[in-house]
């Protein structure tokens, strides 16, 4: 009988009913968290095998220090590193923190810390977007991850695991070793297709290494969906010196939605992310050419920014050198949006999310997010960024 019970709720927790109009509707909840920093206790380096397939996870995966002498090397590599320039090599790259998460290492990473975070970041993943939903979210982005096994350690938190996420995720270049990936609720998303596009920078023929855009397509609850999973680069060295950067990252971004858009203009698009720009900065609007209102949607413009209207209420999702900024971003395509419920998604509501427990509640940083880092001292918080999320609904069909 529990078991029973227990299924009816998890078939009704994708409803919600709308107050004004008394209407059963579908919901679902798209949103991603920065996690500051998820990382196991255990050093770890990349270890790439060019001899396997591109899109097949063992090409490039975290494998702990002590197992690299299992493990079959062809070359002391020192090129590039790219996923077609490895192909039929095998090589491991250290990461550049692998060290700085551990028990013996300044931080004194250890278990108990360790399971603290995953705990926090579960609660924060389970509670985005409920209080219009009474559920979890359908689809959640995650940044700052160091590997699978951290995504893998979370969503067996009781407070996600019956929910039953999937994983996609990909090892990237990052100097730091972290990477973004998705998690999914399975029994409302199907993928069909997901691949991840580097984002080449060079200054001269020095080239800097970032993460991935992570690309998903799939249906949610039935309906053509795709997901674009971002970490652009940060201000390091300067706003105005590292713009080049963030502008490679948009134009990246901006070929792979134009690509699906293109083909499957029904294909409804979510870009979402840690951006590290503002919606009004150049790489938002003049590279990938996301508006802030509607009515400025053409063919030429036709993706909306959906932060842009929070911003210019003087919205933040985190503070950077001191000052506010909305980094936290997603951003749509127009056929996303609707004037009334119909029987397709469109968008509810969008927001930054930061209850009163992500808040720091006094001192210096009073107002800014319980961050889960102050130097190498663990503070049992949650994250240095506020996660992000919207709310679809439609008709019941």
């Amino acid at each position: 009988m529990k078991k029973i019970v227990s299924f009816v709720l998890l078939l009704l927790f994708g409803f919600t009913f709308a107050q004004q109009q008394g209407q059963l509707r579908k919901v679902a909840t798209i949103g991603f968290m920065n996690v500051e920093n998820l990382w196991d206790t255990i050093a770890s380096a990349d270890y790439i095998d060019g001899t396997k397939d591109i899109s097949n996870p063992a090409f490039h995966r975290s494998v702990p220090l002590d197992s690299l002498k299992y493990l079959e090397t062809t070359e002391d590599y020192r090129g590039e590193w790219s996923d077609n320039l490895l192909k039929g090599k095998k090589v491991v790259r250290k990461q550049f923190l692998s060290d700085d998460f551990t028990v013996n290492s300044p931080k004194n990473w250890n278990s108990k810390n360790y399971k603290t975070k995953l705990a926090n970041v579960a609660r924060v993943i389970s509670e985005m977007g409920a209080k219009y939903t009474n559920t979890a979210p359908a689809i959640v982005g995650l940044i700052e991850v160091e590997n699978r096994q951290v995504i893998e350690d979370l969503i067996k938190e009781p407070v996600l695991a019956k929910y039953d996420y999937g994983i996609i995720h990909y090892n990237s270049y990052d100097a730091r070793g972290i990477d973004v990936a998705i998690i999914y609720q399975k029994r409302r998303f199907t993928p069909t297709n997901s691949l991840k596009k580097e984002i080449k920078i060079y200054n001269g023929d020095k080239r800097t290494y970032s993460r991935d855009i992570v690309v998903v397509t799939g249906f949610l609850d039935n309906e053509k969906v795709a997901f674009f999973m971002n970490h652009w680069p940060s201000r390091s060295g300067g706003e105005a010196a590292s713009v080049p950067k963030r502008n490679a990252a948009a134009v990246v971004l901006k070929q792979q939605m134009d690509s699906i858009r293109l083909k499957d203009p029904s294909t409804k698009l979510f870009a979402m992310g840690d951006f590290n720009d503002d919606p009004i900065s150049s790489s938002l609007k003049n590279y990938l050419k996301a508006v802030g209102d509607p009515k400025d949607l053409s063919p030429e413009t036709p993706y909306l920014n959906l932060m842009y209207p929070l911003f210019k209420k003087g919205v933040a999702s985190l503070a950077y050198q001191d000052a506010p900024n909305l980094f936290d971003q997603i951003i749509v395509s127009g056929n996303v949006l609707s004037d009334k419920v119909g029987k397709d998604y469109s968008i509810y509501k969008t927001e930054i999310f930061a209850p009163p427990y992500l808040i720091t509640r006094e001192g210096n940083w009073k107002g800014y997010p319980l961050r889960s880092w102050s130097g190498d001292k663990f503070t049992g918080g949650f994250s240095d960024h506020f996660p992000a999320f919207v709310v679809l609904q439609r008709e019941v069909k």
